[in-house]
């Protein structure tokens, strides 16, 4: 019995995701196209110890020059198999 209910829980996760969910996910995904992200994070402790980080996130739209609505929309159908609600331009958070 417990075989079985991995084996369904495994395949569930296999299926497709809610229209919201996928466009969430493929906002970001369409964002990274647009432009790499990345933060620089500087500090001192009260011991005077210093410490410094970066952090750079580049996807291989980006690279590839991929047009981030385009990526928004095919990554939407791949996850959804339907075309998204709303263009990349219109998601909440787009600036253009």
């Amino acid at each position: 019995m417990k075989r079985w209910t991995l084996l369904l829980l495994t395949l569930s996760a296999c299926g497709p995701i809610s229209m919201e969910t996928a466009e969430r996910q493929c906002f970001d995904r369409a964002r990274l196209a647009q432009q790499p992200r990345g933060e620089v994070i500087l500090g001192m402790s009260s011991g005077g110890k210093t410490a410094a980080g970066i952090e750079l996130d580049i996807s291989s739209d980006y690279l590839l020059g991929r047009d981030p609505s385009e990526v928004f929309e095919s990554c939407v159908m791949q996850k959804t198999g339907q075309m998204p609600s709303r263009s990349f331009m219109q998601m909440p958070g787009w600036k253009g």
